[in-house]
């Protein structure tokens, strides 16, 4: 039997958390550097998925754990690791997740960040039971990590049973930064690590002598609002590539004003009371000429239709004059749906809204257009 959900205000879940994961495995997050990863790498820290644990595995090197855990120190110092993440971004807050680790949780940790302009080589190989050798250390020393800034200081965390483990910071600085110094004290281990922000890509890098999709979290587009998001959150359909499993998309629960008998009209679309939307303000302003839909691996739960809107506001888009960018389609099952002529020119605008009905799930909103750089 399933759990009843836990309402936000009793878990007490920081708005923070609806942003996009910075140093997420998926949009290109990598660890550059490790102290240890006796019983388990620190790779796992930037995983996709939710922690898993099997009480019966074990490895060569000690309990099998899902997430970072260091050996029981026995030497002067502390374990940290160097993360390099998947996009420049800035930071609104963290979640030092300790899921499963009970009796070995980090007891303490800190965030450290850096802006450096280069890409820094990953890790190569399966690190599990080893520790940092000489040449390690020596080729991160020349970044002088220790000094880095320092935006979440020591803090203890809490054990990594359901009710507490997640350990949540709040970030002020509002900087851009590229890099990540995540430090344990003294070692331990912890589950995941999501760093929670806005993508803030270099514009003068970026080639716009074609359409830009602006409405990709990499170009520093997120979520600021949506009617429900019972099965996948709606800044899925912002990330890189095409889904590869359908928990990677925005799917609502069912609405239960749905007709007992449905029916449809001329162009087969169900006649329906309700629907779901999702709000996203754009990383840059821009003039939308083209737009994909892609209802990727919902066969038997896509949304039955969809329309888009946009409007440019300086403040929250609740109050916008919203206009149709993209009147209401009849969606297919795992399929990309292609709009053209069918977008309309709405003028250069920095929010849109996703409409569907009655509910179900879409994959991926891709919004071509070209960017206003003034």
């Amino acid at each position: 039997m399933a759990d009843e959900p836990i309402s936000e205000t009793q878990r007490d879940i920081p708005k923070f958390t609806e942003l996009n994961d910075l140093v997420s495995e998926k949009i290109g997050g990598k660890v550059i550097f490790a102290t240890d990863d006796w019983f388990a790498t620190a790779e796992n820290l930037l995983k996709v998925s939710e922690t898993s644990f099997d009480p019966d595995a074990f490895t060569e090197y000690g309990k099998e754990m899902d997430g970072w855990e260091t050996r029981r120190k026995r030497i002067p110092g502390h374990d940290w690791c160097i993360i390099q993440m998947g996009t420049p971004g800035i930071i609104h807050g963290v979640d030092i997740d300790t899921s499963f680790f009970t009796g070995n949780y980090t007891p303490a940790a800190s965030l450290q960040v850096a802006c450096i302009d280069k890409d820094l080589p990953k890790r190569e190989g399966d690190r599990m039971g080893t520790a940092a050798s000489a040449d390690d250390f020596k080729a991160v020393e020349g970044l002088e990590s220790a000094k880095w800034q320092e935006v979440v200081s020591f803090s203890k965390l809490q054990p990594g049973y359901k009710s507490s483990c997640h350990n949540y910071f709040p970030v002020t600085n509002r900087q851009k930064w590229t890099h990540l110094r995540l430090n344990m004290f003294p070692d331990g281990g912890i589950a995941r690590l999501r760093v929670y922000g806005q993508a803030a890509p270099d514009w003068t890098k970026i080639q716009i002598s074609q359409l830009i999709d602006l409405a990709a979290m990499l170009n520093g587009t997120f979520c600021v609002g949506y009617s429900n998001a019972h099965f996948g959150h709606p800044r899925n359909m912002i990330g890189p590539g095409r889904s590869s499993i359908m928990k990677d998309g925005w799917e609502t629960a069912r609405r239960l004003d749905r007709p007992a008998v449905l029916t449809v009209d001329e162009n087969n679309v169900l006649q329906v009371p309700g629907s779901e939307s999702a709000v996203f303000k754009m990383g840059c302003p821009g003039r939308i000429t083209k737009i994909e839909l892609d209802t990727a691996h919902f066969k038997g739960n896509y949304a039955d239709s969809c329309y888009i809107e946009g409007c440019s506001v300086d403040g929250s888009p609740t109050e916008a004059d919203w206009k149709m960018l993209l009147p209401k389609v009849k969606l297919s099952a795992h399929k990309q749906h292609y709009y053209c002529d069918e977008v309309s020119d709405i003028g250069v605008i920095n929010h849109f809204r996703v409409t569907m009905a009655p509910d179900g799930g879409i994959s991926r909103v891709r919004m071509l257009g070209e960017p206003d750089l003034k």
